[in-house]
């Protein structure tokens, strides 16, 4: 990649004039502005401060020695101390050259492969999927695509929720109102429908609380009728996530719930006691932050005081089971902002119990999804909005789309469309806005052919597609291209298309999808103005060849990256 040549003989350079220097911070970045240049290196600022040096100094200096003549066209100070490096228009092409004649893609392969598990979605047994989860299944199954296409290995882990207090509730539910034929018909449906009547009874009868107890200690220690029950509660319910996780395209190497952990969890507590990591407190065991500050006021509790281990004791087995089973380099957790303070406490209570472990620990949080009234969304009646209903939605919506533009289409195929564009709306949508930040849920935004939306990124997709099929229409038939580049809107295209996998490293260094997504829709712009500005059919010989090409490698780029994003793409629309 012509960026890392760059740094590389920067790095070689700066270590001649200061052979003592750090260089985590010389990072070639893209020019905000290209009118500075293509890529910008702002380092030697921090590095001549650490010096009490004067950075513009520093650059000249290491300006003087710096040999890129043949990747850069020039090399210019700026401001305080910036390099600005401008791209030769060859160094370019030949870029482009290799891309056509390699797999590669622009993209290099991590020169030090990790090893990831990636943990998201976690849906709760016995309840369906709802829009609370969009967010953490898409993003996680994004990270986790993106991983993968740098090169490391990555393990995706279906967290389920499988056990707790729940579940004495639904087994009073199960054995005494169970409408077994709409059990058949919705699985989910029928186990929410207990779940609530339960829980009504519950809230106001001691005499069901004290059933539900017993039930759940029954099922605790082995019963065989609980057992049994509970077992089909989890495989039916395994069953109807598994339909809405292969519409979004999504799928797990482990689903490993929180039941799975239940026999490491009296281990876990006496780890922890026995390291003088934990204590008892009113009857509970404790784990306590005294030393620091966001965490005095917030002991975490790992055994409550009738026995029962909760969430930071399964998480810390599941840590404990990762390590041992997966050995990972890192472990990636994928929820909402609200269990920030959870990972805090898991990930501080981890190392201090395991301080040779360096597996580095990453909660990756996001905002919610608010309604058009700015409040969480959810259906009128304050109920949470099913995912498989709003996929339905979505489809729906798009199909009315293509039908309007497209009548004389045969319907199979207007519905595969409408699938395709469907949803790619919704999971674009969640993944464009910063992650930490909570956005509003708008089916005429999310849908729109113009904007930064995923139609319209699928749309340029087809427009690319529908070029091929005119040029095989005229008997092109492609070939190696030398790509001379002799317009601006070929030469900022070509560009872009060199930045492709400095973006998907961006995606990861801070796990923000809409990186990729900015850096898309900004690849679909510049080539609606080469297309605009740069006869592709209508020109000849090797220019059109030249052209074709770029085309070729334009809808490449666009088709790989809405892939990583778990986004598909169709040929017409």
């Amino acid at each position: 990649m012509l960026h890392t040549a760059i740094e590389q003989r920067l790095h070689l350079r700066v270590l001649e004039v200061l052979p003592d220097a750090s260089l985590d911070c010389l990072r070639l970045r893209p020019c905000a502005d290209t009118k500075f240049g293509d890529y910008q290196a702002n380092g030697l600022m921090t590095l001549a401060k650490e010096r009490k040096q004067n950075p513009r100094q520093l650059a000249e200096e290491v300006l003087l020695g710096l040999d890129v003549a043949d990747l850069c066209s020039s090399v210019e100070i700026a401001g305080a101390g910036f390099l600005n490096f401008r791209l030769k228009t060859e160094a370019v092409a030949q870029m482009l050259v290799d891309a056509q004649q390699g797999d590669a893609l622009f993209v290099a392969p991590a020169s030090h492969p990790r090893r990831f598990v990636v943990d998201f979605s976690s849906p709760n047994v016995a309840k369906p999927m709802h829009v609370g989860h969009i967010r953490s299944t898409i993003l996680g199954d994004a990270i986790a695509r993106t991983l993968r296409r740098l090169g490391h290995t990555v393990i995706t882990d279906n967290h389920i929720g499988d056990w707790g207090t729940q579940f004495g509730k639904l087994l009073i539910g199960w054995k005494t109102d169970l409408d077994r034929a709409a059990l058949d018909r919705d699985p989910l449906v029928e186990m929410g429908r207990l779940y609530k009547l339960v829980n009504a009874r519950f809230e106001a009868d001691d005499v069901i609380k004290g059933q539900a107890r017993q039930e759940l200690v029954k099922l605790q220690d082995g019963d065989a009728e609980n057992l049994a029950c509970w077992r089909e509660m989890i495989e039916l319910s395994l069953r109807e996530f598994d339909k809405i996780y292969q519409r979004l395209g999504v799928r797990f190497d482990h689903v490993l719930g929180e039941s799975f952990y239940n026999p490491q969890l009296k281990g876990v507590v006496q780890a922890l006691v026995d390291a003088g990591l934990a204590r008892e407190s009113e009857g509970a065991i404790v784990v306590f932050f005294e030393d620091i500050p966001e965490l005095k006021e917030n002991p975490a509790l790992i055994q409550k005081n009738d026995g029962a281990a909760n969430y930071t004791t399964t998480d810390l087995a599941t840590l404990a089971y990762r390590r041992e089973t997966f050995h990972p380099d890192e472990v990636v957790y994928v929820t909402d902002g609200r269990q920030q303070l959870h990972f805090k406490q898991l990930f501080t209570i981890y190392h201090r119990w395991q301080p040779s472990d360096t597996t580095v620990l990453s909660h990756v949080w996001f905002g919610m999804i608010l309604g058009p009234d700015n409040k969480p969304f959810k259906t009128r009646t304050g109920e949470n909005i099913e995912l498989g209903w709003l996929l339905n939605e979505a489809e729906e919506r798009a199909f009315t789309t293509v039908t309007e533009k497209n009548p004389e289409m045969p319907e199979s195929e207007r519905r595969e469309i409408a699938r395709v564009v469907g949803i790619g709306a919704v999971k674009y949508s969640d993944l464009l806005p910063n992650r930490q930040s909570d956005y509003v849920f708008s089916w005429d935004k999310m849908l729109a052919l113009q904007g930064n939306t995923a139609p319209y990124l699928q749309y340029a997709y087809t427009r690319i597609r529908s070029v091929f099929r005119k040029a095989a229409e005229l008997g092109w038939q492609p070939g190696a291209a030398r790509f001379a580049l002799a317009m601006p809107e070929e030469i900022a295209l070509a560009k872009h298309l060199l930045r492709y996998g400095q973006t998907l490293e961006g995606v990861l260094s801070e796990y923000r999808a809409n990186y990729l997504c900015n850096y898309l829709y900004d690849l679909a712009g510049l080539f609606a103005r080469f297309y605009e500005n740069c006869p592709i059919l209508k020109s000849e010989g090797e220019e059109r060849n030249d052209r074709l090409a770029l085309c070729e490698l334009a809808g490449r780029v666009l088709k790989e990256g809405l892939n990583i994003l778990g986004i598909e793409t169709t040929e017409k629309m």
